[in-house]
């Protein structure tokens, strides 16, 4: 009798003891379970991470150079350097090239077939006879800023002359050829006040371009000299203005006109990378740059 009460005594105690470890077993499982379940979001949400990060890099390594040959006047040479510089900030694969010179040199060198994807004039003259030629679509012109022509002589310099009127009563003059937009004008407005015969009779220092007039003045080689009121502004310890010619001297506004040139050897992404900086010259940003050195913008 007592042998059995002890082996009953010896089975419950196996079976509580199976019974616990059973019980243990599965509270663990449970708890492992839910922490898997907890953490699983986590991985998903770092690994969509990690797969946008890598889609970013391999659209920003996938981004091909471009450059872009963009013809300026030699007057904007200051404005469109700080765009070129803010502009690449954002496209950091686009090369700008600029060619600086007289607006009349940089439209003969597109009809004699030089690489250019963006002219910007400094007169509505050289954009009109590209549109003629069929360089450029009149659809793709903007005329975007206004300039002044100025009469200027060196800061301190002595002289009687005090307006394009009594301009004859220098000893000498710095001013930009006939084909350069700057002559043009000061030519039209020799023309206007009836002194042409008489400026030509003076002694002329001919400029390639209006920074070669700027800089005569500058270094005081010319008594006086006519430039845009934008390169006077640029030099401000060095020359002074002594008169800025009426619309109605010049016989019309002072246009700057910027327009996409038919680039044949440009490549499908270089020709709509032309027109997205095109387009930000445009932009309220740029007409900022452009106000600071002393442009009004045609908006």
């Amino acid at each position: 009798m007592k042998k059995r009460i002890l082996a009953t005594i010896l089975a419950l105690t196996m079976a509580g003891t199976l019974l616990a470890g059973c019980g243990s077993s599965g509270g663990e499982t449970a708890s492992e379970s839910d922490a898997a379940e907890e953490e699983a979001p986590a991985q998903e949400t770092e690994a969509a991470a990690d797969e946008e990060s890598e889609e970013t890099d391999a659209q920003e390594s996938s981004e091909e150079p471009v450059e872009l040959y963009v013809f300026i006047a030699a007057s904007l040479s200051n404005a469109m350097e700080e765009l070129k510089t803010a502009y690449q900030e954002e496209h950091p694969n686009v090369d700008i090239k600029y060619n600086a010179d007289s607006s009349g040199t940089l439209q003969t060198q597109i009809e004699e077939g030089a690489q250019c994807d963006i002219f910007f004039s400094a007169a509505l003259k050289q954009m009109d006879a590209l549109v003629e030629g069929g360089y450029v679509q009149e659809s793709d012109v903007a005329n975007l800023l206004e300039n002044k022509v100025v009469l200027i002589k060196p800061t301190g310099g002595e002289t009687s002359v005090t307006g394009f009127s009594d301009i004859t009563n220098a000893a000498n003059l710095a001013l930009a050829g006939e084909d350069v937009p700057v002559g043009q004008y000061a030519r039209k407005i020799f023309d206007n006040l009836g002194i042409t015969e008489q400026v030509m009779a003076m002694e002329i220092n001919e400029g390639a371009n209006v920074t070669a007039v700027l800089t005569a003045v500058a270094e005081q080689s010319n008594e006086i000299g006519i430039v845009y009121s934008t390169d006077a502004a640029s030099m401000p310890d060095d020359v002074e203005i002594l008169a800025e010619a009426t619309e109605e001297e010049v016989g019309e506004a002072v246009i700057y006109p910027v327009g996409l040139v038919k680039d044949e050897q440009a490549s499908e992404t270089q020709t709509e990378t032309a027109r997205d900086f095109y387009e930000y010259l445009q932009s309220d940003e740029a007409a900022a740059v452009f106000e600071e050195y002393g442009f009004a913008v045609n908006r």
